[in-house]
């Protein structure tokens, strides 16, 4: 018997849900960084064994209140998750708060698959707010599985693997055992960019900019083969170009750095990489650049 579904995670900013996707995985299909909205498209993760395939889908943190088309395509890939879910995972965390009438919970309820809630940060748990969690989460009564997890410090992750199999339907795999996710390289390639913009830079800088890559080529070199990628960083502001770039070039030539590394252990191979900077004002609000840079159809 051969079982296969789509197990998709649902939750609000920064509550963990790409670390529980790379812990499940065993692979870094997510970037993740302490800032919220780290994830701003829906990233297919496939965890393929002789007797199943899971395909994991990691979505953006639902925002309540988005400033920004940009934020609203975001929301549209969290909620897809709710269309094609066999299981679904809601993540949250130790020190989230919820209201028993939230809007997530009137568009899950009645969702006819297993439901499990997962609350993250376990390591982070002390017996007082494990009670109080407690007396909140048993008022929720459509969950079928309620787990506390460390998807950091990987704490009842493999008992969460055991109990997602379980609830699998009997079908064939979806894609090919080998391949680990429908997203192509230069796709992981702008994320681990951005991953980087994000962890170098402060305040709206990070979500100001949008990486695309231009250019994607193995090629040969006197040492052996190396892969030549260049990439645009779109600003909104010229005065983000000019803090992405820094004093004389220093703070994208350390962003550069940090890139290719990341880069070159993602691929295993030797990467030349350039980066560039442009400008386009207001491409958060702009329908025409936000289908360009894939946040629609």
């Amino acid at each position: 018997m051969h079982k296969s579904g789509f197990v998709n995670i649902l939750g609000r900013p920064n509550v963990g849900k790409s670390t529980l996707m790379n812990a499940l995985m065993g692979e870094k299909m997510s970037i993740i960084t302490s800032k919220p909205q780290t994830t701003r498209h829906r990233i297919i993760g496939l965890l393929s064994e002789e007797h199943y395939q899971i395909v994991f889908s990691d979505t953006p943190g639902v925002i309540y209140d988005p400033n920004y088309k940009m934020q609203e395509a975001m929301n549209n890939f969290a909620f897809s998750v709710l269309e094609d879910a066999d299981v679904l995972l809601f993540a949250t965390d130790i020190y989230e708060q919820y209201d028993l009438d939230d809007e997530v919970f009137k568009r899950i309820q009645h969702l006819a698959i297993p439901k499990i809630l997962l609350i993250n940060k376990l390591d982070q748990l002390d017996e007082e707010r494990k009670a109080k969690l407690n007396a909140f989460w048993e008022q929720i009564d459509f969950f079928d599985h309620k787990m506390y997890i460390s998807a950091k410090e990987k704490l009842n992750t493999d008992a969460l693997l055991d109990v997602i199999i379980k609830h699998l339907p009997e079908g064939p795999a979806y894609y090919p055992k080998d391949q680990l996710s429908d997203k192509p390289e230069r796709f992981f390639v702008s994320e681990i960019i951005r991953e980087k913009i994000l962890q170098q830079y402060k305040q709206e800088i990070p979500y100001s900019t949008e990486v695309v890559v231009t250019e994607f080529k193995e090629k040969q070199s006197n040492k052996g083969p190396i892969v030549h990628i260049f990439a645009e960083i779109y600003v909104s502001r010229k005065t983000q170009k000019s803090i992405i770039i820094g004093k004389q070039g220093s703070a994208i030539k350390k962003l550069g750095t940090a890139s290719r590394k990341s880069i070159e252990q993602f691929l295993d191979q030797k990467v030349f990489l350039e980066l560039f900077v442009k400008i386009k004002e207001n491409w958060r609000d702009d329908e025409k650049w936000l289908k360009k840079f894939g946040y629609k159809n």
